[in-house]
C-alpha cells in the first residue's frame, strides 16, 4: 500500500469541507498521503488506496455531490477500504450519542461495503447559502456543533487501521 487516501466531501457552505480537511490532516500526520477534495471534482479513485466520503445532511439526505460521488465511483470504491461520515445536526446530539446513517447513506454503505459511518455535528452560520439555511438561521437554530477532538479521534482510528497493514 502506498498510503494514498482521498477524503471526498459534499459541502454547500464549507462546514463539511472543514471536517474533511481535518480528517485529511490527521491522516497526513500519521504518515499517509491524504488529500481532501470536493466530491464533484474527483475524476476517479483508482490512484487511492483508501477513501473517506463525507456529506452534509440537508433535510435528512446527504449533500448531492457526496451522493453522486458514491454512485459514480461505486465499482472502484468496492474492494478498497472506505469510510463514511455525515455532518448536520445543529445541536449537541452527535457528541452525546451515536447517530446512525440516514437510509440513503446506509444503502450507499452497503453497496460499497463501507467499514464505518459516523455523524458529526454541523455548522450553520450567518451568510450560509440557501433559502432553508436562511430560515433556520432566522429561527435562531444555527451555530457550530462540530466536535473537532471527536473528528480527530475518529480519523486517528482510520490512520491506525491503514498503517497497521
Amino acid at each position: 500500500m502506498t498510503g494514498r487516501v482521498l477524503v471526498a466531501y459534499g459541502s454547500t457552505n464549507g462546514s463539511t469541507a472543514r471536517i474533511a480537511e481535518t480528517v485529511a490532516g490527521v491522516l497526513r500526520e500519521a504518515g499517509l498521503a491524504a488529500e481532501a477534495r470536493p466530491a464533484g471534482s474527483v475524476p476517479g479513485v483508482t490512484p487511492y488506496d483508501a477513501v473517506v466520503v463525507g456529506g452534509a445532511l440537508y433535510a435528512g439526505r446527504w449533500q448531492k455531490d457526496a451522493r453522486r460521488f458514491v454512485r459514480r465511483h461505486r465499482r472502484a470504491l468496492t474492494g478498497r477500504p472506505v469510510w463514511f461520515f455525515s455532518s448536520g445536526p445543529l445541536d449537541p446530539s452527535a457528541s452525546e450519542r451515536d447517530i446512525p446513517p440516514e437510509a440513503g447513506v446506509r444503502r450507499a454503505m452497503d453497496r460499497v461495503d463501507a467499514r464505518e459511518h459516523i455523524t458529526f455535528g454541523g455548522c450553520l452560520e450567518e451568510g450560509a447559502k440557501g433559502r432553508i439555511a436562511g430560515l433556520i438561521l432566522r429561527d435562531g437554530k444555527g451555530g457550530d456543533f462540530r466536535d473537532f477532538p471527536a473528528i480527530e479521534t475518529w480519523a486517528a482510528g482510520i490512520a491506525a487501521e491503514l498503517t497497521a497493514r
